[in-house]
C-alpha cells in the first residue's frame, strides 16, 4: 500500500551526503509489502499460497518516470524471499536489484529489508516479482511508469488503462516439489492452469464464479499494461473481435503494431491500445500456451470477460475469439515478433552502439549433469537434467557474488566465464556426438569494463532434443535486438542483416528455436547483474550467468556504498557483513 509523497527538492542535500546524483525533479514514493501465506480456492481446492498484502496479483506501483521508490519488505512467510525490479535500469544500485545469492542473501522469515528502486530511462509498464527458488508463482505486481509531469504519451492520450497481469497456476506447494525434482534430477512441475489478474476463468474447474470482469464503454480507448508473470510458458493473449495496437514493450515506446494478437514471453511486458468499437456485448480475453518444446502441452485455457457497458441482453456466452493461433504455431509468434521496431524518433531517440569493443558468441543449451562426469560412460547411470550458457551450468554460491565482489572476499566465483563454447559443434543438428550434451556445474562470471561496448550473439540448440525458444533477460540495463534469425549464426553474412536503425530496446527477448539472436549495450551501468533464461525451469537448471561492470574512475561511474541493512550472509557461522563494513570504508 502507497504512503505518502515527499518532492525531491526536501531531500536533496540528504541524497547528495549519499553520493547521489539527480539534476532533474523527481517524486519519492514509499511502499510497504508485507508477505504472509493466505488461502485461494482454485480448481476446487484451498491452497495456502504466499501473497504481498494479502493481494494476488500483488499491489500495483505506480510512478513517474525518474522517480524514485521505497519499499519496506517484511517477510512474514515460511522461507527466505527477495524482491526483484524488473527491467529497472537502478544506475549504480545493485544492491536493491533482488536476485537471490546474485546480489543480496534472503531476507529470512521475521525480518525485513528496504529496497530503494531508482527509475531513470524507463517509461511505459514493468513489474516486480520474487527471485527467490519458485515465489514469484504467486508474489508479482506491475510497475505503472508515467511519463514526466508535464509531458504525454507519443500517441493520444487513451481514457482510461487497465492492468492486465498473466500468471500460471500450480497444485500443491511448488517450492517443495521443486525442490524434490532438482534434488532427483528429474523434470520440474508444470502449471494448471493460466491466470488472467489471479483467475482461471470459465474454462478452469470451480472457476466460472470468479472469472475476472472488465467493463468498457462504447468509443472509448483504453491503455492495457499486460505483464507476463507466467513461470514457464509463452503464452498467445487475444481479445474476441477486437483488433489491439501494441505500442510499448519493456518500458521502452515502439513504432505501432495493429494485430489481432500477441505472443508474449515470460519476464515481457507490453503497452496495447483497445478501442472498443464492436456491438455491445461481452467477449472473452484468453490466453493460451506457445509451445516450441517437445515438452508437456497445456491446452488449458486462461479468461477474462470485457463487458461493454449499456443496456442489452447478456443471457448469450461471451464471444471467443476466432483468431488465435495454435499452441504450436511458430510462424505466427516469430512473425509477430519480427514486427517489433523501436519508435526511433526526434522525441524517443535510440544509441545503437556502432564501434564494439567486445563479441561474446553464447550457446544456450539443454544438458545433463554426470556428477562431475564421473558416470558418464555409464549407459544405465541416472542423469541429472541441466542447462548451460557456453557449457557452464551455473551454481549459486553461499554468499552472494555482489557482496563478494565488493568486499574483495575470494573463493565464491571466478572470473573465467567464456567468450565462447569451448567446443564448435553443429549447434542446431538433429545427431551430434554424445559428449556435447554433458555439462559441468561451475560460479564463472563476465568482468566487463565500464562503458565497453557489447554485442552478444546467443544461439540456440537441439541438444538431447531440446530445441526451443529461450527468452533471455538481463538486470540492470536494456539491450537493442539488433539481429535474429533461424539456423546457426554465421558471422560473415547474418552480421549484414543487423538493423541498426530501429532495433527494439528490451530487457527480455527471445532465441529463437534452433536459431540466433544479437544484441548490443553499452556497459554503462557499474554492478554486479544478473543474465538467465528466464523460464525458471531453465534457470533452476543453470541457464545464467553473471555479469560484473567495473567502476569507471569517477564516484559518478562507480557502485554506491551498500546500504546498511542489508540481509547477512549466513553459512556456517560466517557473517559477511562485518566484511562488507570494512569494504565501504576502505573504498571511501
Amino acid at each position: 500500500m502507497e504512503g505518502r509523497y515527499i518532492s525531491w527538492q526536501t531531500i536533496l542535500a540528504c541524497f547528495f551526503l549519499l553520493g547521489q546524483f539527480l539534476w532533474v525533479r523527481a517524486d519519492v514514493h514509499y511502499y510497504d509489502f508485507t508477505l504472509k501465506e493466505m488461502n485461494v480456492t482454485k480448481l476446487c481446492v484451498t491452497e495456502s499460497i504466499l501473497t504481498v498484502n494479502d493481494l494476488f496479483p500483488g499491489p500495483v506501483i505506480r510512478v513517474h518516470k525518474g522517480d524514485i521508490l521505497y519499499v519496506n519488505v517484511t517477510n512474514k512467510g515460511d522461507y527466505g524471499i527477495t524482491i526483484h525490479w524488473h527491467g529497472v535500469k537502478q544506475p549504480r544500485n545493485p544492491w536493491s536489484d533482488g536476485p537471490v545469492f546474485i546480489t543480496q542473501c534472503p531476507i529470512l522469515p521475521g525480518s525485513y529489508f528496504t529496497y530503494e528502486v531508482i527509475f531513470s530511462e524507463e517509461e511505459g509498464t514493468l513489474w516486480w516479482h520474487a527471485h527467490s527458488d519458485w515465489t514469484r508463482a504467486t508474489v508479482h505486481g506491475a510497475i505503472v511508469i508515467l511519463p514526466k509531469e508535464g509531458t504525454t504519451f507519443p500517441f493520444p492520450k487513451p481514457d482510461a488503462e487497465e492492468v492486465i497481469v498473466l500468471g500460471s497456476w500450480y497444485k500443491g506447494n511448488l517450492n517443495a516439489e521443486v525442490n524434490d525434482a532438482m534434488a532427483n534430477g528429474s523434470d520440474i512441475p508444470h502449471s494448471r492452469g493460466w491466470l488472467i489478474n489471479g483467475e482461471l476463468g470459465d474454462f478452469a474447474n470451480c472457476s466460472s464464479e470468479t472469472t475476472y470482469r472488465w467493463s468498457v464503454n462504447y468509443g472509448k480507448t483504453y491503455l492495457l499494461r499486460i505483464v507476463n508473470a507466467v513461470n514457464d510458458d509463452q503464452l498467445f493473449f487475444a481479445i474476441a473481435n477486437h483488433n489491439l495496437t501494441i505500442v510499448g514493450l519493456d518500458a521502452a515506446y515502439i513504432k505501432p503494431i495493429a494485430t489481432s494478437y500477441v505472443m508474449i514471453s515470460p519476464g515481457q511486458t507490453m503497452d496495447v491500445l483497445l478501442t472498443a468499437n464492436r456491438p455491445l456485448g461481452q467477449y472473452y480475453m484468453v490466453s493460451t500456451q506457445f509451445l516450441t518444446e517437445s515438452a508437456y502441452m497445456n491446452m488449458d485455457i486462461g479468461s477474462a470477460i470485457i463487458e461493454y457497458t449499456g443496456d442489452y441482453n447478456f443471457s448469450s456466452s461471451p464471444i471467443f475469439p476466432d483468431r488465435l493461433p495454435e499452441a504450436k504455431d511458430v510462424e505466427a509468434a516469430m512473425r509477430f515478433t519480427g514486427l517489433i521496431r523501436s519508435l526511433a524518433d526526434e522525441d524517443y531517440p535510440i544509441s545503437v552502439p556502432l564501434n564494439v569493443t567486445m563479441k561474446m558468441f553464447i550457446v544456450v543449451s539443454m544438458n545433463y549433469l554426470c556428477r562431475n562426469r564421473t558416470y558418464c560412460d555409464d549407459p544405465t547411470a541416472h542423469k541429472i537434467i541441466a542447462s548451460s550458457m557456453n557449457n557452464i551450468s551455473w551454481a549459486n554460491p553461499t554468499v552472494d557474488v555482489l557482496e563478494a565482489y565488493y568486499g574483495n572476499i575470494s573463493g565464491y566465483y571466478t572470473t573465467d566465464f567464456p567468450d565462447r563454447p569451448l567446443v564448435m559443434y553443429n549447434f542446431t543438428a538433429k545427431d551430434k556426438d554424445d559428449d556435447v550434451a554433458i555439462t559441468d556445474e561451475a560460479t564463472k562470471v563476465k568482468v566487463l569494463n565500464y562503458n565497453e561496448s557489447v554485442e552478444i550473439v546467443f544461439q540456440g540448440t537441439d541438444v538431447i532434443g531440446g530445441s526451443g525458444v529461450h527468452p533471455m533477460h538481463m538486470h540492470g540495463y536494456s539491450f537493442y535486438v539488433v539481429g535474429m534469425g533461424q539456423g546457426n549464426f554465421n558471422n560473415e553474412t547474418d552480421p549484414l542483416t543487423y538493423n541498426l536503425i530501429d532495433p527494439p530496446k528490451a530487457n527480455t527477448f527471445i532465441v529463437p528455436k534452433s536459431g540466433w539472436l544479437a544484441i548490443r549495450f553499452v556497459a554503462d551501468n557499474p554492478g554486479v547483474w544478473f543474465w538467465h533464461c528466464h523460464f525458471d525451469r531453465h534457470l533452476s537448471w543453470g541457464m545464467d550467468t553473471v555479469f560484473i561492470v567495473k567502476n569507471g574512475e569517477t564516484e559518478e561511474t562507480s557502485i554506491r556504498p551498500p546500504p546498511s541493512d542489508m540481509p547477512a550472509c549466513i553459512f556456517n557461522d560466517f557473517h559477511i557483513l562485518p566484511h562488507l563494513r570494512e569494504a565501504f570504508h576502505r573504498n571511501r
